[in-house]
């Protein structure tokens, strides 16, 4: 049987930064964010080259076994076979390892590449079938489902497939990160988590998690109750005090602010009057960015000029 044709012409995806968790929804809910990496990939005659320019460009590996080169690899088996050749060139803007979605950025980016360079790819794998692949390749749904969909998604697995919604925010909600310097591994901060929490903290967090719906999409004034949590933060304090100093000293200045994803950074939920100032609280030492909200989620983009054509339009996946 013959493989598949792949186009002449390179393609170019940009995902977003996410942030998961956001408090009380953990493994669940997910937050595109305005801060985006850019992705080209181009079939050729023979072999792998890669340029990497920005975040990472002096650690990452530049062969089989980069992330995104593993993700298009894997995209590929299932839409019926490798390309001869590749040239892929990466624009890093988000961090590495400080809980914004990296990893995530880059198997979407290379799943959608996979998908877009194939002739017939978007039957072949449809959008159910990109996150389905996403989540196989991460290992959960939650910030995949973000930097898929775009918007605040909601994530969950149903007899082992990943499924998610999607929702808009509420537009006067600004958010604000607080990067550190040092990172820290997914693993380290997974690994401090208890087996077991008590009843009492789960039915919080579940009561917090609703509320954060609501709150996020309609009714901005309860984020700070709604972005309360006590299955996970705490336990992995150790591995990020500065990070958990930070939240408590924002909370108790009223700011909704959680730690993103599996840290160290530092996710804060301003309104637009007041982003500026928030994101002078944080002192020295970290790096404050004001974002704005992603809502197209991982687009295939022209190579020239500045419109988009999305990858689609708000939709619910699964």
């Amino acid at each position: 049987m013959a493989g598949p044709a792949f186009r002449a012409a390179a393609v170019r995806v940009r995902t977003p930064a996410t942030s998961a968790n956001l408090g009380p929804g953990f493994d669940a809910f997910g937050l595109g964010l305005g801060l985006y990496d850019d992705v080209v990939v181009r079939v050729a005659e023979s072999g792998l080259h890669i340029d990497i320019a920005g975040e990472g460009a002096e650690t990452l590996p530049r062969d089989e076994s980069h992330l995104l080169v593993r993700s298009l690899r894997t995209a590929f088996d299932l839409l019926g076979g490798q390309p001869r050749g590749l040239e892929v060139v990466c624009a890093n803007r988000i961090p590495h390892g400080r809980g914004l979605g990296s990893s995530s950025a880059a198997i979407c980016a290379g799943i959608t590449a996979a998908r877009a360079v194939t002739i017939g790819g978007a039957e072949k794998l449809d959008d159910t079938a990109l996150l389905e692949l996403a989540t196989e390749i991460e290992g959960h749904p939650d910030n995949v489902a973000a930097c898929l969909l775009g918007g605040f998604t909601l994530a969950w697995t149903d007899g082992g497939s990943a499924r998610a919604i999607r929702m808009d925010p509420a537009p006067s909600v600004v958010p604000v990160v607080f990067v550190p310097s040092t990172p820290v591994l997914t693993e380290t901060a997974r690994g401090l988590l208890p087996r077991m929490v008590p009843h009492v903290d789960a039915a919080a967090n579940a009561g917090r998690a609703a509320l954060l719906v609501e709150a996020l999409t309609r009714r901005p004034e309860l984020l700070l109750a709604a972005t309360e949590d006590r299955l996970h933060q705490e336990y992995r304090a150790p591995a990020m005090p500065e990070s958990a100093a930070l939240v408590a000293r924002l909370r108790q200045d009223g700011v909704p602010a959680v730690i993103s994803g599996a840290g160290p950074t530092v996710l804060a939920l301003a309104e637009e009057s007041t982003a500026d100032k928030v994101a002078q609280l944080a002192g020295e030492g970290w790096a404050a960015n004001r974002l704005s909200l992603d809502g197209s989620g991982t687009c295939v983009l022209p190579l020239t000029g500045q419109g988009g054509i999305p990858g689609g339009s708000p939709r619910t996946a699964g």
